[in-house]
C-alpha cells in the first residue's frame, strides 16, 4: 500500500476538502483525487461519498481514516527512530504564521535558536491577522500560528496560551517629552491601535468609557509599520507591545511614555492542527515557550499601582 495515497486521503478526510488537502501536500486537486480513487481501488471499497457536492466519508471511510492516521504515525516513528527527515535527504519545512507583534518582537531570536539547533529546516512564514491566521490554521494551510486569539474551538486543532505582552503608548521622542502622562493628557492626542474589533482596539475604547473622559480620535491601524511611520510623522500616540516598542526604539525616534493608566496586556495564542505530524510541532513550540520564558516578551517598570509599567528608552536616527 502506497503511504502517499493513505496521506492524501488522512488530509482530505481531516480537513474535509479535496482543494484543502491538495493545497497541504503542495499538489494538484486531480492528482489528490487520482490517489484516492487508486486507494479505493486497491481496498475494494468506496471511501469518499462523491453523490454531491458535499464532503462526506462513507461508513468505510469513517473506519479507514483511524487506521490510516494509525499507518502514518507508525511511519513517523520509524523515521524518526531510523533517523529519517522526511526522504531523499529534503530538509523539514516548517509553516508558520505569526501576527505583527510577535514578528517585531522575540520570534527572530526564536528562529536564530532553531537553526542553530536544526540546520536543515526551512521556512514559510506568513505574517498576517489574527482572524487570517487561525482560519489558515483551520484549513491546514498552516502548521503552526501565533495569535492573539486562541483557534481552540476548531476541530482537530490546539491551542496553548503563551506570556501576554505588556503594552504600552509610544510617542515620537522629541515631540511628546513629558515625564508623565495621564489619560486626560493622552485624550488630547489622536490615538493609533490595532483594526478595529482587536482585543487592543476594544480595550482602549474601555478605558476611555469607563473613565467619563470625552473620547479622542482613535484610529485602527493594522500595520504596525504603518502605525510607526504615523507616529514619527507626528501623526498621534500609538498603542504598542512595549517589547516591540523598545526594538523599535533602537533604530526610530520613538519613546514608550510613562503613564498613569495600566494598558491590557496583548494576550498570545499558539495553535497548532493535530495530525500524524504534530508531534514535531509541538516540539517546535515547546522551543519558542522556552523561548519567551526565557528571553520574556517585554518587561516594564515604573507605573502608580506598583505593577509592572512602561520603560522608556529612545534613540534617534
Amino acid at each position: 500500500m502506497n503511504l502517499r495515497f493513505v496521506e492524501a486521503f488522512h488530509w482530505a478526510a481531516s480537513l474535509r476538502s479535496i482543494t484543502r488537502a491538495a493545497e497541504k501536500l503542495h499538489i494538484t486537486q486531480s492528482a489528490l483525487s487520482s490517489r484516492i480513487a487508486t486507494l479505493e481501488e486497491e481496498l475494494g471499497v468506496v471511501l469518499l461519498d462523491r453523490r454531491d457536492k458535499q464532503f462526506r466519508l462513507t461508513v468505510a471511510g469513517q473506519r479507514f481514516q483511524t487506521l490510516a492516521q494509525r499507518l502514518l504515525d507508525v511511519q513517523r516513528q520509524v523515521k524518526e527512530e531510523m533517523g529519517g527527515t522526511g526522504g531523499a535527504g529534503r530538509p523539514a519545512v516548517l509553516r508558520i504564521g505569526a501576527i505583527e507583534s510577535v514578528v517585531h518582537s522575540w520570534l527572530t531570536g526564536w528562529l536564530q535558536e532553531m537553526r542553530t539547533a536544526n540546520p536543515d529546516f526551512e521556512l514559510e512564514l506568513t505574517v498576517e491577522t489574527s482572524p487570517v491566521l487561525v482560519d489558515q490554521v483551520r484549513r491546514g494551510a498552516q502548521d503552526l500560528v501565533f495569535a492573539a486569539i486562541p483557534a481552540a474551538d476548531a476541530g482537530g486543532v490546539r491551542t496553548r496560551a503563551m506570556a501576554s505582552m505588556p503594552m504600552g503608548f509610544v510617542g515620537r521622542s522629541d515631540l511628546h517629552t513629558k515625564r508623565r502622562y495621564g489619560l486626560s493628557d493622552l485624550a488630547g492626542h489622536d490615538l493609533l491601535t490595532f483594526q478595529r474589533g482587536s482585543q487592543p482596539h476594544q480595550a482602549l475604547l474601555q478605558m476611555f468609557q469607563e473613565s467619563g473622559l470625552p473620547l479622542p480620535r482613535v484610529h485602527a491601524i493594522s500595520s504596525i509599520s504603518a502605525m510607526v511611520q504615523l507616529v514619527e510623522g507626528g501623526f498621534g500616540i500609538a498603542t504598542l507591545p512595549v517589547a516591540v516598542a523598545e526594538q523599535l526604539a533602537k533604530r526610530t525616534a520613538l519613546r514608550v511614555l510613562r503613564s498613569d493608566t495600566d494598558l491590557v496586556p496583548l494576550p498570545i495564542h499558539a495553535s497548532y492542527r493535530e495530525d500524524p505530524s504534530s508531534q514535531l510541532t509541538e516540539s517546535v513550540l515547546d522551543s519558542a515557550l522556552d523561548h519567551v520564558a526565557r528571553h520574556g516578551a517585554g518587561k516594564v517598570s515604573g507605573g502608580s499601582s506598583g505593577k509592572a509599567r512602561m520603560a522608556s528608552t529612545a534613540s534617534r536616527r
